[in-house]
């Protein structure tokens, strides 16, 4: 089931239903889910208690309130906002893992959802202690099936991280395409004369607007923080300019260079892989607390299960891993009283 049929949640409906799964869904304007089911989004409109998995993909204000309700059916409930701790605060139930995919588009409703709008794109799950595992894994495997990358993060450090890559840049390239938009009020060829590195930087500014309220005042901490830091830093660079300082300004600019060229790319898939092992009692958080510092290790998991003991309190949680990143999750895991075995897979 999807809530909220815009971009987003009409993209996930479109995914899902290409590989097989019956989807229903609503959104709170009658004439967005009709057009949603007109485009191939869902197969009815309405709401599901027996839904398996519900995506809440409403703005990031109405996630809670909506989770709620889609926690009173029986299924595991996930969601798409790019806040993550206040929503996971708020919406305390087992069956609930906070999701965020890095996914969008210029275009804006459901007219623009895209059926491979997640393929190679990262997907964030955020679960918790409290997290029923089995719903978990159900997320995890249903996300990976659209394509998605899945990384697991706890919810603040997500925020944390998203204000860095996301939130920020969006909000200072709206600030520069405003600024732009009053300087060329009074030189009205400015605009025109803007170049491919202008509109590459600005191109964020060209989203949805109404949502970012919403995401600004739920992460508003970590962004405020970052705003504050970079106003710093280009009070820096003023001075730089202003002082005529050729080798400093150089030099930062030469950092800046090397930065953005190391930022990581796309990688093919692993040529060895190996299977982590990883026995685990029945207690809350096991799992996330696994995928979570293979996250923090650079460690890609490609498939996860979970082998239930037939006897006992206890299974083993078996991650497809590359082998080398395997070897360093496996020790990190026994630093902290796991007992992991590998085993390279042909």
């Amino acid at each position: 089931m999807v809530v909220g049929t815009g971009l987003i949640g009409g993209s996930i409906g479109m995914a899902l239903r290409a590989r097989g799964w019956h989807v229903t869904g609503r959104d709170r304007d009658p004439d967005r889910a009709a057009q949603a089911l007109a485009l191939g989004a869902l197969d009815a409109v309405g709401d599901d208690a027996e839904a398996e998995v519900t995506f809440i993909a409403t703005p990031v204000g109405a996630v809670a309130g909506e989770a709620a309700l889609a926690l009173n059916g029986s299924g595991v409930v996930t969601d798409v906002g790019s806040a993550k701790a206040s929503i996971v605060r708020s919406v305390e139930h087992p069956r609930f893992v906070g999701g965020h995919p890095m996914a969008g588009s210029e275009q804006e409703g459901v007219a623009g959802a895209d059926p491979e709008l997640f393929s190679g794109a990262v997907w964030a799950l955020t679960p918790v202690s409290g997290t029923d595992p089995a719903g978990h894994s159900l997320v995890r495997s249903v996300v990976s099936s659209l394509g998605a990358e899945v990384v697991e993060l706890a919810p603040e450090h997500h925020d944390t991280l998203v204000a860095m890559v996301s939130h920020v840049p969006h909000l200072t390239a709206a600030t520069l395409m405003r600024l732009a938009s009053g300087r060329a009020d009074e030189h009205g060829v400015l605009l025109r004369l803007a170049a491919g590195g202008f509109r590459d930087m600005t191109r964020v500014a060209a989203g949805h607007p109404g949502i970012w309220p919403d995401i600004c005042v739920e992460n508003s901490t970590a962004i405020v923080e970052l705003l504050a830091s970079l106003e710093q830093a280009l009070a820096e660079v003023r001075s730089l300019v202003a002082a005529g300082d050729r080798d400093r300004l150089l030099h930062t600019l030469e950092q800046a260079r090397a930065a953005r060229i190391n930022l990581p790319g796309r990688v093919a898939e692993p040529g060895r892989v190996a299977e982590l092992r990883v026995p685990v009692p029945d207690r809350p958080g096991v799992l996330a607390e696994i995928t979570t510092l293979a996250t923090e290790l650079g460690v890609n998991i490609d498939d996860l299960e979970i082998a239930h003991s037939s006897e006992g309190d206890a299974g083993v949680v078996i991650l497809l891993v590359d082998a080398e990143a395997g070897e360093r999750l496996a020790v990190a895991l026994l630093a902290r009283g796991y007992h992991p075995s590998t085993r390279p897979l042909q």
